[in-house]
């Protein structure tokens, strides 16, 4: 098996249910050669290297429109590909989530196209509920940088929760499926961030670990999918209605970290 060719996950991208012309592309750019190479490498890594326990994926809707809210755990976005992992290579049909990758990602052209290339696409609202009305899967972090920033010993804390998911799942009636991220804090300890740094390099901090490069450790993570959820309103509630809305989604998520948690140990 090539590592940049696993037949397995060949054959799952040949499944997904996306609207590939016959160059293998779709209306947003996605590129099936991409998707085989892009997941042929984070199958290694989910399987071999950290051996990822997905809890819960029948919660996660096998087809029609749903956004993953999760936390962020780690110094980078270990999580994100772990969790777009676990929805190609775990569910039955195969799902591509698509993630609402970071601004910054703009400003590296070669990111920017492979990014966009798997599916990965700049957090544009008006991107992001298109996606949905086509009938997508999306991968939302409400923490943002902030939640990635976390330090080894805030692993399991949650920071603040922007509201934006909200009004979009309100707009287009899609579920939400929280989810919970364990081990991320473990793989990258991070002990500091150099921010002045990135922000040299265009991102929002560089994180250090006890052996400086934030190259992630061999260890297990788990990732607990939550029954979905479902709000009903109109997409511009006042800010403290859609507040109160978000608070039960990170109250929810809370308490898949805690039960987490105790299954691990």
């Amino acid at each position: 098996m090539s590592l940049w060719n696993d037949p397995d996950v060949e054959a799952r991208v040949a499944r997904l249910e996306i609207p590939f012309n016959r160059h293998g592309l779709d209306p947003y750019g996605v590129s099936t050669e991409a998707l085989v190479h892009f997941f042929s490498v984070l199958a290694f890594f989910y399987r071999d290297w950290f051996k990822v326990r997905a809890h819960g994926v029948q919660n996660v809707p096998v087809r029609g429109r749903a956004i993953l809210v999760g936390n962020h755990s780690g110094g980078i976005a270990l999580d994100g590909a772990m969790v777009l992992a676990s929805m190609l290579l775990e569910m039955e049909p195969p799902r591509l989530a698509h993630g609402m990758v970071e601004k910054f990602i703009n400003l590296f052209p070669v990111a920017s196209q492979w990014s966009c290339r798997t599916g990965q696409l700049t957090g544009v609202p008006e991107l992001a509920e298109r996606l949905l009305r086509d009938d997508r899967l999306l991968m939302v972090f409400p923490e943002g940088a902030r939640g990635t920033a976390k330090l080894y010993w805030e692993r399991y804390s949650l920071v603040h929760f922007g509201t934006g998911f909200m009004r979009l799942a309100l707009a287009t009636q899609a579920p939400i499926v929280p989810f919970a991220f364990l081990g991320g804090g473990s793989a990258i300890p991070s002990v500091m961030n150099l921010e002045r740094f990135g922000h040299r390099l265009g991102v929002p901090y560089i994180p250090v670990t006890p052996w400086l490069l934030p190259i992630p450790r061999r260890v297990p993570l788990d990732v607990h999918y939550g029954e979905p959820m479902v709000f009903t309103g109109s997409p511009s509630e006042e800010d403290a209605v859609i507040e109160g809305y978000v608070d039960q989604v990170k109250c929810r998520i809370a308490q898949l970290i805690e039960n987490g948690r105790e299954e691990r140990k």
